[in-house]
C-alpha cells in the first residue's frame, strides 16, 4: 500500500484503544484468569487492523506485540530473555552468533554497547527480535545529560530497548530529587522515540529500603522496567530482590532479573518471583534446559 494514502492512527483512536485496555482490566481484575501466577499478563483484545498497525510502526514505534504470556515453560522461555553481550572484549563474530542464537531461539532482544547497536539492528532488522542498549554502563556515575545523549544516540542507531544505570552513589547519599531527574531525562528521551526505558538498580550495593526506593523513584520518573543488576558488580539477581522489587512497584511494571541466571530452574524461579524479563549471557544453555557459564 502507498504509505500517502496509508491510514493513520489518530490521537482519538490511540484514547480509545488505551480506554478499553484500561477498561478490561479494571473488568477482569489483575488477577483475571492467572490463578497460580500473578504476575504474568492476561489476556486483552483490542482490535486494530493490518494497515493502522503499519501505520503505528511508520510512524516509529519498535514494534507491536499481542497475544498474552504463559507461565514459564522451556518452550516458551525465549521470550523473556535479553540475549547479552557485554564483555569489553567482544568481537564482531561473537556480535554475528548473538544475533543468530536470539533468531534461532525466538528471545526477545540482543543487549548490546552502543557501539554495536546499529551492526545488531542490522542484522536483526525485519525480526520479532528487538535490540537492547545499556546506557551509563557500569557504573551509573555519568552525567544526566550524558547519559540522555547515549540513550537517544542507540535509539537512532536502531535500539527499542535502553537499559540505564541508576546513579548508585546519589541515591546512597539521599539525593532522591536529583536520581529521579536522572531517570526522567532518560526515559522522555527514550519515550519520545518509542523506546522503553529499564533501571538498572545494582541491588547487591542497596539496602532493602534503598531498593524499594529505587524502584519508587524509577517509578515516578516514567521507567518501563526495573532491573537487577549490572552483572559487573558483586552480586547479581536474586529470588528474594526479584519478590521485593516486584512489590514495591505493582503488578504492571516491568521486572528485569539479570546476572547470575545460569538455567532455566533459576529463570523460572525469577519469572514465579515476579520477573517480566530475564537478562543473560547462558541463554541458549537455559533455552535448552542446560546450564551455561554466564559470562557477560
Amino acid at each position: 500500500m502507498n504509505s500517502a494514502i496509508r491510514p493513520t492512527v489518530t490521537p482519538e483512536e490511540l484514547e480509545r484503544i488505551l480506554e478499553e485496555i484500561a477498561r478490561q482490566i479494571l473488568d477482569q481484575g489483575l488477577e483475571g484468569s492467572l490463578a497460580g501466577n500473578p504476575w504474568a499478563c492476561g489476556e486483552l483484545c483490542v482490535q486494530i487492523c493490518p494497515e493502522r498497525a503499519s501505520a503505528v510502526l511508520d510512524a516509529g514505534a519498535c514494534r507491536i506485540g499481542v497475544g498474552y504470556r504463559q507461565s514459564p515453560t522451556l518452550a516458551n522461555l525465549g521470550g523473556y530473555i535479553d540475549h547479552t553481550l557485554l564483555k569489553a572484549d567482544a568481537t564482531l563474530a561473537e556480535l554475528d552468533k548473538l544475533c543468530a542464537e536470539a533468531l534461532q531461539h525466538s528471545f526477545a532482544s540482543v543487549c548490546v554497547n552502543g557501539s554495536h547497536v546499529r551492526r545488531c539492528a542490522e542484522i536483526l532488522r525485519g525480526s520479532p527480535v528487538a535490540v537492547c542498549s545499556v546506557i551509563g554502563f557500569p557504573l551509573g556515575a555519568m552525567a544526566s545529560e550524558v547519559k540522555a545523549f547515549e540513550a537517544r544516540r542507540a535509539i537512532e542507531d536502531g535500539a527499542c530497548e535502553i537499559d540505564m544505570v541508576m546513579a548508585v552513589g546519589a541515591l546512597k547519599s539521599g539525593a532522591a530529587d536529583f536520581v529521579r531527574a536522572d531517570i526522567r531525562g532518560v526515559a522522555q528521551t527514550c519515550h519520545a522515540r518509542g523506546a522503553k526505558l529499564k533501571v538498572i538498580l545494582e541491588t547487591c550495593l542497596l539496602t532493602d529500603p534503598e531498593k524499594v526506593l529505587a524502584c519508587e523513584l524509577a517509578q515516578a520518573a516514567g521507567a518501563d522496567f526495573v532491573k537487577t543488576s549490572t552483572g559487573f558488580a558483586k552480586g547479581g539477581a536474586t529470588v528474594d530482590d526479584v519478590a521485593l522489587m516486584r512489590r514495591a512497584v505493582g503488578p504492571t511494571m516491568g521486572v528485569k532479573a539479570s546476572g547470575g541466571v545460569r538455567d532455566a530452574a533459576q529463570a523460572k524461579a525469577m519469572i514465579e518471583a515476579g520477573a517480566t524479563r530475564i537478562g543473560a549471557s547462558a541463554s541458549v544453555a537455559i533455552a535448552k534446559g542446560g546450564t551455561g557459564s554466564g559470562n557477560y
